[in-house]
């Protein structure tokens, strides 16, 4: 079971507003948890956050382990006369899902404000749109103005950023595993790496462990270009939340809650070597860690990571959720502890010789 401070941890970052670009509000959140257990904080030039755990070593190598911030969401395009908002995405999204949603605007005043996205009644459609798929550039979002002069009272400016408004909640029996919330992809990441950091905080290591979080991965994996070349790890895990496929509960559905942490042997943007899944594997296995294996079309940070500078060793140490890229997500809190486990036993049993050996098997 889930202690209360990591229930804690979860409600904050799940809740808190942070579109590609946006992150602001969750690096904050980042920089009071990871500089309790640190003995520096950088960021590259876009914004992305890392704390620095030191080796006493010289010319210690660099690891990395890779959240990123952002969740998907919106930009306000237009203000119209009768103070509805026009928007348009930022990261993938599926039109099905967006209307008749609470959203909330993080106004340039620093306001926040709900508002839902409206839908023409059925009654009052046309025929022939009635079994339409709605468009975005159709859609429009009611904060509760009544004129354009209204919504800029509010401080509510054209380019500022939308995403759902959800709050963190436990569902299923009393004694559940499971955890419903917005942006799941990928504050997991965040509080994984947060968590990991935590459990090696009076644990020496033989390098530099670098943990933190990217901006804008859901628009094209941009942060991690910036902080790989800043920080030009010698080895990457990437912590991110992918989408799980077993609503119809067929056995060879890939991506299941409660099947453990995801062995992410490829997907669109990354082949994972060899090495590194003996690693993975082997590791879980010597510690009786559950996993599936799992592919996507999808991508993550490491499709980044491991092409910057001269080449880096890369894995995903992820979780899926149910419903990625809508307003609500599913995970199963056990398949979290499992990535957890997984990752700190990784990080403890690295040292510079098994590093070089990655490279030379």
């Amino acid at each position: 079971m889930l202690n209360e401070q990591t229930i804690k941890r979860m409600k904050k970052l799940t809740e808190a507003h942070g579109a590609p670009g946006f992150e602001d509000d969750v690096r904050e959140i980042m920089k009071d948890e990871l500089s309790q257990f640190s003995d520096e904080i950088v960021y590259d030039g876009l914004g992305g956050i890392f704390a620095v755990k030191k080796s006493s070593n010289k010319n210690a190598k660099k690891v990395i382990i890779a959240a990123h911030m952002d969740e998907v969401g919106f930009m306000v395009s237009h203000i119209q006369d009768n103070g509805l908002l026009k928007f348009v995405p930022l990261g993938g999204w599926s039109t099905d899902v967006i209307l008749a949603q609470k959203l909330e605007v993080k106004a340039s005043s620093g306001d926040y404000y709900t508002g839902v996205v409206g839908s023409v009644p059925v009654h009052f459609r046309k025929q022939e749109s009635k079994g339409g798929k709605p468009k975005v550039e159709d859609m429009l979002l009611d904060v509760g103005a009544s004129s354009k002069e209204e919504v800029e009272g509010m401080g509510i400016e054209l380019g500022d950023s939308i995403v759902p408004k959800v709050e963190f909640e436990q569902i299923g029996p009393k004694d559940s595993a499971r955890y419903l919330a917005k942006a799941w992809d990928n504050r997991y990441g965040c509080l994984v790496a947060i968590e990991v950091l935590e459990a090696l905080k009076d644990v020496q290591l033989d390098f530099d462990l670098y943990v933190g979080a990217n901006v804008q991965e859901e628009v094209g994996l941009r942060g991690a270009k910036a902080s790989s070349n800043m920080i030009k790890p010698d080895i990457a895990f990437v912590v991110d939340c992918s989408p799980a496929n077993d609503m119809l509960g067929k056995d060879d559905d890939m991506g299941k809650l409660n099947n453990g942490t995801l062995l992410r042997i490829m997907d669109g943007t990354m082949i994972l070597s060899p090495q590194m899944k003996t690693l993975l594997k082997t590791t879980a296995d010597d510690h009786d860690i559950k996993y599936q294996y799992y592919r996507s079309p999808g991508g993550t940070d490491a499709g980044s990571i491991h092409l910057s500078n001269e080449g880096v060793l890369s894995a995903v140490v992820g979780i899926c959720s149910r419903y990625i890229h809508t307003s609500y997500s599913i995970i199963d809190s056990r398949d979290y502890e499992a990535a957890r486990s997984l990752l700190t036993i990784l990080i403890k049993s690295l040292d510079d010789k098994k590093i070089e050996s990655l490279y030379h098997s």
